[in-house]
């Protein structure tokens, strides 16, 4: 029973450990962003900056839209395609 107990006491412990670090390294990635975007506000060309970022971001939209959002062609459109490009290089 002694053993039992110290292993359920021993992983509380370790799930305590791990939950606080975690915690410990989101409040740091947030300190951290904050820190950034502070600096970022405090450029002059902030509206440059951002210009710059929302075309990006624009440019990142449509490829995860053209990459995902488009569906792909039929499999027999394809062989189909291939079959007319076949016979147009042979009669030429």
């Amino acid at each position: 029973m002694t053993r039992e107990a110290g292993r359920d006491e021993g992983l509380d412990q370790r799930v305590v450990l791990l939950v606080a670090g975690a915690a410990d390294l989101a409040v740091s990635a947030v300190g951290s962003a904050l820190g950034a975007v502070r600096g970022l506000l405090r450029r002059s060309d902030a509206a440059e900056l951002a210009a710059e970022a929302e075309h990006e971001l624009t440019a990142r939209g449509r490829l995860v839209l053209d990459r995902y959002a488009a569906p792909p062609p039929a499999h027999l459109e394809l062989l189909a395609r291939h079959v007319v490009a076949r016979r147009a290089s042979d009669d030429a």
